[in-house]
């Protein structure tokens, strides 16, 4: 009997925090005339010669903005430029790995 009602107190425990964070992440993908200038200019400085194959917006917490540029290196690797919606460089992360 303890080991049923472990079972069910553990699920209904995993269900409400998965709802309860799923709004805290919200993405949607954006063309690059919804890019704010500054975080254009930002993801052009570190393209890396690469061309970006999508664009994506990132609300985090319903405040915090992030871009999100997938781009694609003219060797074939791939990275992901994240800047904030004021044009801050907050990460280069290397997508081959």
């Amino acid at each position: 009997m303890n080991i049923k009602l472990n079972v069910i107190i553990t699920l209904i425990a995993l269900f409400l925090s998965t709802s309860s964070f799923a709004g805290l992440f919200d993405e949607e993908k954006v063309e690059w005339s919804q890019v704010p200038e500054k975080v254009q200019q930002t993801i052009n400085q570190h393209l890396q010669g690469g061309t970006i194959e999508k664009i994506e917006k990132e609300t985090k917490k319903k405040k915090v903005i992030v871009y999100e540029a997938y781009v694609k290196k003219p060797d074939g690797k791939k990275i992901e430029i994240k800047v904030e919606e004021d044009g801050t460089l907050l990460e280069i992360e290397d997508e081959n790995d």
